[in-house]
């Protein structure tokens, strides 16, 4: 087993998102700039991008942040965090796809991602992705530097059919600094979801690594022991108990792919209505007609994993001002809620439904 402590410390030189890179100054290396320096050691980077993850605090000199002027000497060592490179060659098409933005200024954009849109282009998604919207959407600016790329200010993501908040740099600068605050989790990240069952325990936290399944590779799986895929933690509070299904409050400590969905899986409490990890069937009480013929009702109002980023905050990479914005749960998660919560009100109040745990 994979001892906790060295995992934890070794956790953020490895991130879905971003990397860190460590540069060790040879001994004999002459005093030099660091911009120019970086830009002879670091493939398809440009001297802008470098510039601006140093004001950004991004890149740091035996741990300290320095300025672009800073000349290195031999034996020092450099750290830099860059969004991790994705989709090279992957053409993005721009479209006129509406995008329900939360707010906007001259360095970043808040959105409310829909459900069915995914992030990235990729194999079989080449458009009507987000990054397909804000192509257009930026049409009228310059082209930025590393935004050829399939990401296009993109510093997080969100799956394909979970709904909620990101956050969108519009700047180098804003990339580079909003880059830094989610490689270090400085962020706020909030998530509701709606899960099969009760949890035990009312609050608690989900330690184990997360990695793509060895027999199916489009899933991925939980490694309590850590033997194998990346450290992965998950906070979680039990918002609402509804005997049948609660709904549950995540807070991520790292940001992993499917994260939640495959912790809350582990635990025996997945995700209602997801398909991919055992939420679209019924997990809590016996199987009869009435019973299940208002679960499948309730998965026709929700046909996705109920998981929505309801809060996102941050540092405005300009202003230095703390920003936080919420958002109300999408039209399928708010009428499948409201459904179970009918119907266990019902049942509490002595009504026609049948309790799942008795026989018809």
């Amino acid at each position: 087993m994979i001892n906790r402590m060295e995992e934890k410390n070794r956790r953020r030189f490895d991130d879905d998102y971003f990397f860190q890179q460590v540069i060790d100054v040879d001994p004999k290396q002459s005093s030099i700039r660091i911009d120019k320096f970086l830009m002879d050691r670091l493939e398809n980077t440009s001297r802008n991008r470098i510039q601006n993850a140093i004001r950004a605090a991004s890149v740091m000199v035996d741990g300290k942040p320095v300025k672009p002027n800073f000349k290195i000497k031999p034996l020092q060592q450099i750290t830099i965090i860059l969004p991790r490179p994705r989709g090279e060659g992957i053409r993005v098409f721009p479209q006129n796809i509406p995008l329900n933005i939360v707010y906007e200024d001259d360095d970043l954009m808040v959105i409310n991602k829909p459900s069915g849109m995914p992030v990235h282009p990729g194999v079989g998604n080449y458009k009507g992705t987000l990054v397909n919207a804000l192509a257009y959407h930026f049409r009228s600016l310059p082209v930025l530097d590393g935004n050829a790329e399939d990401r296009l200010g993109l510093v997080h993501r969100i799956d394909k059919n979970t709904t909620g908040l990101m956050v969108v740099a519009k700047t180098e600068y804003a990339m580079a600094h909003l880059s830094k605050q989610f490689y270090y989790h400085t962020t706020e990240r909030t998530y509701w979801a709606l899960v099969w069952g009760e949890p035990k325990e009312k609050t608690g936290t989900i330690e184990a690594h997360v990695g793509r399944h060895p027999r199916f590779r489009k899933l991925f799986t939980a490694f309590p022991e850590g033997d194998m895929g990346k450290w992965a933690v998950t906070h979680y509070k039990v918002l609402e108990s509804l005997y049948y299904v609660s709904l549950v409050q995540c807070n991520l400590e790292t940001g992993r792919t499917h994260q939640i969905r495959v912790h809350m899986q582990m635990i025996g409490h997945p995700l209602f209505s997801d398909d991919k990890y055992g939420g679209d069937s019924i997990r809590r009480g016996a199987i009869f007609s009435r019973y299940k013929l208002f679960v499948e009702k309730c998965f026709s109002m929700m046909p996705r994993q109920a998981l929505h980023a309801k809060s996102l905050g941050f540092e405005h990479p300009t202003t230095g001002k703390r920003m936080y914005f919420e958002s109300e749960l999408p039209e399928d998660f708010q009428s499948a809620l409201d459904a179970w919560r009918g119907y266990v009100a019902v049942r509490k109040d002595g009504g026609s439904a049948p309790a799942p745990d008795e026989e018809e």
